[in-house]
């Protein structure tokens, strides 16, 4: 019989795997796709594997980590909702997103490791991206323009 921290590494697989076979919009369907499968779980013990995970939801969907963040081709889900950014001075750049995507969006930048950023802070549709510096700053919106040209 499998251990208990078995059974949830299988479940958190599992997980993976459905994020990325179907477009899951709610924990429920989760849930459901779980028991098709024959694990046994709650909303809530969903909810924990999504976040220790690190599943993001974009808009209305549910993405793996794979889909979030790392080298730049993998932004390819999250390109449509960056709207545009400016800077703010020699230290901060504003990124404006589709309403609700920010967090996703952000996630995927502090993930993806860039030397030149410090640090993000995200609302519903707008991140602040700070940088140690301008020639930071300019690194990193050189990195923008190449992942979401405008």
């Amino acid at each position: 019989m499998p251990t208990v921290n078995a059974q949830q590494n299988e479940r958190r697989e599992a997980v993976l795997g459905l994020l990325r076979q179907h477009r899951v919009t709610r924990q429920s369907e989760l849930v459901d796709l779980l028991a098709d499968l024959g694990f046994a779980a709650t909303q809530s013990s969903v909810s924990r594997d999504l976040r220790d995970l690190g599943v993001a939801k974009v808009g209305e969907r549910y993405l793996a980590p794979q889909n979030l963040g790392g080298p730049p081709s993998s932004f390819g889900p999250l390109a449509g909702f960056v709207t545009g950014w400016s800077t703010a001075g020699p230290h901060l750049t504003v990124v404006r997103t589709s309403v609700g995507a920010a967090q996703s969006v952000a996630v995927a930048v502090d993930r993806a490791g860039w030397n030149e950023v410090a640090g993000t802070i995200s609302g519903d549709d707008t991140i602040f991206v700070a940088t140690a510096n301008a020639r930071g700053q300019q690194a990193l919106l050189a990195r923008l323009n190449k992942i979401f040209p405008r």
